[in-house]
């Protein structure tokens, strides 16, 4: 297995997402696609929660439910635990998920592409949920804006749409949203990868990306809103930089229908 992330990203993520309108902007439209699509949710598992930041808001979302998550990595739990010490977290690996029809929702918020074995994560979540219940992903989108941030960030992949939704459904799953994010922003993506070329070097800093002009912050979360502004009335972004699905789970009655 990939072990897919560099331990020491942890400490600088845990300072920099607050800020950082990327962050904010996909907490935003996951926050909408959970009231959206499990509003009555009862318990939530976030599978690679990494630093805690998205948790943290979902909790503050849904107080009544039962919230938890895991990490491949303890060294991000350190953090997640100090952010929520109410949440119960594990250290776990997502090919091996300790339940069965047990969660309402399960979220992976850019957590498949540093996993080889992404099918098999699927149908461990699929085992999770209760029937009925619901996963909500997200991951980095179009192959051919692979680059050494990637590389650099331990990714596998980047998945174009039909690989995605076609791992998805293959897993048991109905997929019930599924639409590109961060679109505005694809020619600055471009052109950053251009600047920055195609070797991965010793001296890389992959946290460059996250570092930058306060007034462009401010800025690219604006043009992200208002993306999520048009995603929220139904509009289906066919580029960006990410993606984001919400799929169901089908009992096996309605998968052999």
């Amino acid at each position: 297995m990939n072990v897919g992330f560099k331990t020491h990203y942890f400490k600088e993520l845990a300072e920099l997402e607050a800020g950082n309108f990327w962050f904010r902007a996909r907490n935003k439209a996951i926050l909408w696609a959970l009231q959206k699509y499990s509003p009555e949710m009862k318990s939530f598992l976030e599978i690679g929660c990494g630093t805690g930041f998205v948790i943290t808001a979902i909790s503050k979302r849904f107080p009544e439910a039962r919230i938890s998550g895991s990490e491949y990595l303890e060294e991000g739990l350190v953090y997640a635990r100090e952010r929520l010490p109410g949440a119960e977290f594990t250290q776990m690996d997502a090919r091996y998920i300790p339940y069965e029809s047990e969660l309402d929702a399960i979220g992976a918020f850019d957590v498949l592409e540093h996993i080889e074995e992404d099918e098999v994560v699927l149908q461990q979540i699929y085992k999770a949920l209760k029937p009925g219940g619901t996963v909500f992903i997200t991951v980095p989108q179009h192959r051919w804006l692979w680059s050494a941030v990637d590389e650099y960030a331990c990714h596998v992949r980047r998945y174009n749409a039909s690989e995605l939704h076609q791992k998805v459904c293959g897993a048991g799953f109905e997929i019930i949203q599924s639409t590109s994010f961060v679109s505005a922003l694809l020619p600055a993506m471009c052109l950053s990868r251009l600047l920055k070329g195609n070797n991965v070097g010793a001296s890389m800093d992959g946290m460059t990306e996250l570092r930058i002009n306060p007034m462009l912050n401010k800025l690219f979360e604006w043009v992200l809103n208002f993306e999520l502004a048009l995603i929220r009335i139904g509009v289906v972004l066919p580029l960006g930089g990410s993606r984001l699905l919400v799929a169901r789970k089908l009992t096996m009655i309605q998968r052999d229908e």
